[in-house]
């Protein structure tokens, strides 16, 4: 499906039945907004599914993995290596991510986005990559705009199966050395904030190796140019594979309207990039947690997104997305099932002004 199409064919949330949801919501055995943000999550995904009684009882997690050429200016404490290392991880059920897709019963795809190291055929890993790691992008532009191209497409068929095999949520991981370099590199083009400001310490950069960092995002600026009204442009000049397919995640599951929860700072900027192309996306994101990553911050403020957790994580994987998921079905499941005063013969709130209350 062309890029054109697929942003041609995503319509914003719908809302009547998010006003059927509210009226619901007021109904239910409850003071109204006593479940704060649940309630508006819960609205959300009526819009989302079109009924004013959602269901978002099966996720699908999509974990995209990519390498960065900008590695090679010391701007993360690991060696490259341990972006396939990592997937091989994923693969065998040892990473955190593992262990929480398999604690929530949560289906989890990995998907070879452009990682260096030649990984073994495995029947669990998808393999899209544009190539095997992106250019150092300190030196010139990360990818070609067809690479570009091909990682959104990508990632917009990734969430459409996801969506086909029966997913109601399509939440986002990643998994790359040096990918906060380029989410600071993104950040800064699309929201306009300076590299000192998006960019975080990421693996645990000391105070000169953190300037260091914001120099080479602010190099990779100055050399691109890129074009913060072109979000392709953007991946192209100062992104990442991995970044690219989850940006056509985040368009493939609101062409299929299915909430897309999004992780932390390297889903952010794929959500920013989304957002530049369609910002009918908005409608169909939910902000996960909040990374510890300081450009992620910034990000979401530029989306208007509230985070549902705040736990000071920074791992990626899709570790925070996972566990917000948790909130998003539980949201769906008090507005679908929950009791209304009539039917639980409850005698609802007295009317203010009237004699009971005066009394």
């Amino acid at each position: 499906m062309r890029l054109e199409d697929v942003v041609a064919g995503i319509r914003p949330g719908d809302a009547r039945a998010k006003q059927a949801a509210t009226r619901r919501q007021q109904r239910l055995t409850k003071p109204p907004g006593s479940l704060g943000r649940l309630e508006e999550i819960s609205i959300q995904l009526a819009g989302i599914f079109g009924t004013e009684r959602p269901n978002a009882r099966d996720t699908t997690l999509i974990v995209a993995a990519a390498d960065h050429g900008v590695v090679a200016q010391g701007v993360s404490g690991y060696p490259q290596t341990v972006t396939a290392q990592m997937v091989l991880n994923f693969l065998a059920g040892g990473a955190a991510i593992s262990v929480m897709a398999r604690a929530r019963g949560v289906e989890l795809v990995i998907v070879d986005a452009g990682v260096a190291s030649p990984l073994p055929e495995h029947p669990d890993l998808r393999v899209v990559a544009a190539g095997r790691g992106t250019a150092d992008m300190t030196r010139g532009p990360a990818m070609t705009r067809v690479q570009a191209e091909a990682c959104i497409s990508a990632g917009v068929g990734i969430a459409l199966d996801a969506a086909k095999k029966g997913a109601h949520v399509i939440a986002t991981g990643d998994m790359g050395i040096g990918n906060t370099t380029a989410a600071s590199a993104i950040t800064a083009a699309l929201t306009g904030n300076p590299p000192g400001l998006t960019t975080g310490r990421g693996t645990g950069r000391s105070d000169p190796e953190l300037q260091h960092k914001i120099a080479c995002v602010e190099q990779s600026l100055d050399v691109n140019q890129p074009d913060a009204n072109d979000g392709i442009d953007v991946l192209r000049t100062v992104g990442g594979f991995e970044i690219g397919v989850l940006a056509g995640v985040v368009l493939g599951g609101a062409l299929a309207r299915r909430a897309v929860v999004l992780d932390g700072f390297v889903s952010g900027a794929a959500a920013l990039i989304a957002h530049s192309l369609c910002p009918a996306v908005l409608d169909y994101l939910i902000a996960g947690h909040q990374s510890a990553e300081p450009g992620h911050r910034l990000a979401l403020r530029h989306l208007g997104l509230q985070p549902l957790l705040d736990l000071d994580m920074r791992l990626g994987e899709g570790t925070g997305a996972l566990l917000a998921t948790g909130l998003v079905e539980i949201a769906a499941a008090c507005l679908s099932d929950m009791a209304t005063f009539e039917k639980a013969g409850v005698s609802d709130r007295v009317p203010e002004g009237s004699a009971e209350v005066s009394a």
